[in-house]
């Protein structure tokens, strides 16, 4: 069941191809409708969760509808994070995060001259590019002192804000939006921009109102163990919301990317099923540019070295984050083979790891 109004989509094109409009909608479904219909699975959209039983075994919808369950898997995922801006309405605000969304800032754009896109994370970057794509004048307004900066390093931060200045986006950095009169936005450091609508991608928090009416464990994500499997027996979580230990970081981590919420879904439903697998992979995502795709491998929320084997400047190179000797994570361009030998190699150190212990 889903509080969304569509069944279950290619999410990582919501900001990427069909935003741009390369992408057809009627490639964004990942499943056709008979594919449910034909294995039994009975997909109620439109349908939120007021509350989860976790004795009784009892959900029920705000429609008042009872479910029963044996097991359960929570995906409630991540919402955007919303910011407080003087004089802006519904109707000049976006953010991104379902297809309806996605679609309405076509709308809108399908007129626009130029957009304001708060935040120079991810969604942001992908969504510049995407209105760039369209022809649209794009400026993009973030506090940090180079794109993505905190996640990749200034290295990587500056190649990717030239690549986007490049492609003739405008960046105002170390600043933010602080009210918007019809279609003048402020800025914090007194700019005045032009702006037929603005988009926020400032960031998400995950979902856990279900998870915490239910007495689920919590710690800034819904905490689950190797198998995926929640404070209660039988209940599972995967994707944004959920927090795992990660056998390669020795770390409890919550990952916000595409790959690993499919990866995790996965090894979930095993166990439901009795298979008792343990999730141990290593996180994966990709980021896409223009026509430049950035591959990482591994997470690094802090790290002490990084080194950058060939040259950003030339789309050619691979990055390395590192913390006490070890490789962290791997961020790769024009590199797909050494992608796939990090990842390799990650997982076989994790699993080496594992037989000591043992």
């Amino acid at each position: 069941m889903s509080a969304d109004a569509s069944p279950p989509v290619d999410r990582p094109n919501l900001s990427k191809d069909y935003l741009a409009g390369t992408a057809q909608e009627e490639w964004i479904p990942l499943r056709p409708s008979d594919y449910y219909r034909d294995r039994r699975i009975d997909l109620l959209l439109n349908s939120r969760v007021s509350s989860l039983d976790t004795k009784s075994r009892r959900l029920v919808l705000e429609s008042g509808k009872v479910i029963e369950f044996q097991s359960l898997l929570l995906a409630t995922g991540a919402d955007p994070v919303h910011l407080p801006i003087e004089g802006t309405t519904d109707s000049k605000l976006h953010y991104l995060r379902t297809f309806a969304d996605s679609k309405a800032i076509i709308a809108k754009a399908s007129s626009a001259k130029r957009v304001v896109v708060v935040g120079a994370s991810f969604i942001g970057l992908e969504v510049a590019a995407s209105l760039r794509a369209r022809g649209i004048a794009v400026d993009v307004v973030a506090p940090e002192s180079q794109p993505l900066e905190r996640i990749m390093g200034t290295e990587v931060g500056i190649f990717l804000r030239k690549l986007h200045e490049g492609h003739g986006v405008t960046f105002h950095l170390g600043e933010t939006v602080s009210r918007v009169n019809d279609r003048t936005v402020t800025l914090t450091g007194g700019t005045s921009l032009e702006a037929d609508f603005l988009v926020l991608g400032v960031g998400v928090r995950p979902s856990l109102a279900l998870a915490e009416q239910a007495g689920l464990a919590i710690n800034r994500g819904i905490e689950v163990n190797e198998y995926l499997e929640t404070s209660v027996a039988g209940i599972f979580a995967a994707g944004d919301a959920a927090r795992w230990p990660d056998p390669h970081t020795g770390e409890r981590i919550r990952v916000e990317h595409w790959v690993v919420a499919e990866r995790q879904g996965q090894v979930a439903a095993k166990n439901i099923l009795g298979r008792r697998e343990k999730f141990d992979a290593v996180p994966f995502f990709w980021s896409q540019h223009y026509d430049v795709a950035l591959n990482y491998v591994g997470h690094a929320e802090k790290w002490e070295v990084i080194e950058i084997d060939g040259s950003l400047d030339a789309r050619d190179c691979t990055v390395v984050y590192k913390k006490g000797g070890r490789t962290l994570a791997s961020l790769t361009l024009s590199r797909d083979l050494q992608s796939l030998q990090a990842e390799a190699a990650m997982e076989s150190e994790a699993r080496s790891q594992k037989r000591e212990v043992a």
